[in-house]
């Protein structure tokens, strides 16, 4: 038998044990967040929350593209095949109509896709087992999206370049005939109409606004002929500078992309298009999750101005510019490394008449701060041919403004040519042997750079013997002994680097090199 304690514990044992109970569950009641004060024991500080975001995703995204879909269609790009000395270029899916890779060749005989290996050309530009002396067309396939109930269709540039029939397949399956209204090179966007006066077609919008990095993204379009395909991801970057051209500003999204989904869109969860799928960054050629779309704010304005006139007209500057580095900012006493420098205004360009010079930077246009030199173009390239516009300069040390109409851009000629350079050292010496470029039998005025120190530092600035010196700090110089006074004026004056314009082969460019301080 046990004993048992029937003794009552004494009252205030009671209360106090039952005080650090609830004491106890007011702590857990706390962490479990059900209560919005945060009890601090006394002399002790409290400290900022951490940060707490609630999810805004969408549980799943069904609902975005069962309304989308049916705007999103395929475009199949027939182009006349010409006879090759190898194997001709035949079926290809997008990004710049890419020639189908080799593993197609090798599928079962009863495969679905074996047909695009059976219709690729053979060197004699025929199809495969097919007569020869017949014309022959290659295919090329894309996507594309609807941004009206009439018919008009946006897609990629590359997709349509070289075709001579565009036909749409819409995602029930039905085709229809389309025409080209115009494209774009310099922006890769092109804009197709169907024209089906009984058909009105379930289209889509442009977003607004631009997305954010973080925010949902799906895609829609025709990976390697398979219509309909949707793939999520988010936005990782923008602003992207690819080297596809001179307006580079692209979203990067980690949505599956692959080839064939050129053209087609990029959405938000609302169902508006953020933007344009256009190129993939791929070792291997399939997706790894680096894709680019071009920004619904840009396809906007160019798909409004090939609608209505079936190209674009854009401003012309004139001028031959390159990135302003830390460097040439230090010698120019430009706070900050931004903006264009003008390398050389054109003779027959806006910039010239209106003034601007070779040495000045161009660090705002109507206001607005220019970043670096594929800003400026594109902000001279929203502009109409002669609008006038108010260039802000930086000039020996002081800010000018100067009005400059701008012109019209030539067909081959881009805004602005950003030439980068190699500006990424800090030198302390001019590491060069210099001569008068008269002396040594040019016909050219300047300072002739006659050998370049591969260890020192002018040769990591990209300076190479040949290479004309023409001025240094915006004064021209004819010999060796100038180049020194103008390198020692500057440093008197205070300036970490001197700016030297210099001539290589037909081209010209700014190098900044920093000075030696104990001389």
């Amino acid at each position: 038998m046990t004993a048992r304690n029937d003794k009552k514990a004494p009252s205030g044992i009671l209360r106090s044990r039952r005080s650090k109970l609830m004491a106890g569950a007011l702590a857990l009641t706390l962490a479990g967040g059900l209560t919005a004060q945060t009890l601090i024991p006394f002399g002790q500080h409290a400290f900022a929350d951490p940060v707490h975001v609630k999810n805004a995703g969408p549980a799943d995204f069904s609902g975005v593209v069962k309304a989308v879909q049916p705007a999103v269609v395929s475009v199949i790009v027939r182009s006349e095949v010409k006879p090759v000395a190898d194997n001709g270029p035949g079926w290809s899916f997008g990004f710049g109509g890419r020639d189908l890779p080799d593993f197609f060749r090798n599928l079962p005989p009863n495969h679905p896709f074996k047909r695009f290996w059976n219709e690729r050309p053979d060197r004699h530009g025929e199809k495969r087992g097919g007569p020869h002396g017949k014309r022959r067309y290659g295919m090329a396939q894309g996507s594309g999206f609807f941004i009206s109930d009439d018919g008009y269709i946006v897609t990629n540039q590359h997709v349509v370049e070289g075709g001579d029939k565009f036909t749409v397949k819409m995602d029930d399956g039905t085709e229809y005939d389309a025409r080209l209204i115009g494209a774009d090179e310099r922006t890769d966007l092109a804009l197709l109409k169907v024209d089906a006066d009984d058909a009105k077609f379930t289209y889509v919008d442009f977003a607004a606004d631009a997305p954010m990095v973080g925010e949902w993204v799906v895609a829609v379009g025709n990976p390697f002929g398979l219509g309909g395909s949707v793939t999520a991801g988010i936005v990782s970057a923008r602003g992207r500078d690819i080297g596809a051209g001179p307006y580079d500003d692209f979203i990067q999204i980690d949505a599956p992309i692959n080839h064939g989904n050129s053209g087609g869109p990029a959405f938000n969860t609302r169902g508006e298009v953020i933007g344009i799928n256009a190129a993939i960054y791929s070792p291997s050629g399939g997706n790894v999750g680096i894709a680019f779309a071009i920004p619904a704010e840009t396809a906007k304005r160019v798909i409004s101005e090939l609608k209505d006139d079936g190209h674009v007209v854009r401003g012309w500057l004139g001028v031959q510019i390159q990135p302003i580095s830390q460097d040439i900012a230090d010698s120019l006493g430009l706070a900050k490394a931004m903006g264009a420098l003008v390398a050389s205004p054109q003779d027959t360009g806006p910039a010239k008449g209106a003034g601007i010079q070779s040495g000045d930077a161009i660090v705002s246009v109507d206001g607005e701060p220019v970043k670096d030199p594929r800003a400026l173009a594109r902000m001279i390239a929203s502009y109409e041919p002669g609008t006038k516009v108010d260039i802000g300069l930086w000039r020996d040390g002081e800010k000018k403004t100067v009005s400059v109409e701008l012109g019209k851009m030539p067909e081959k000629t881009q805004v602005a040519s950003a030439d980068s350079g190699d500006a990424s050292n800090t030198l302390s010496t001019l590491g060069l042997e210099l001569a008068n470029a008269r002396d040594a039998g040019l016909d050219t005025d300047g300072v002739l750079i006659g050998s370049v120190d591969p260890d020192g530092p002018a040769a990591g600035k990209g300076l190479q013997a040949g290479d004309v010196i023409m001025e240094v700090g915006g004064i021209k110089v004819d010999t060796p002994a100038d180049v020194a006074a103008e390198a020692k004026k500057a440093r008197e004056n205070g300036r970490k680097a001197v700016l030297m314009r210099v001539q290589h082969n037909d081209t010209m460019r700014f190098v900044a090199l920093s000075l030696k301080k104990d001389g």
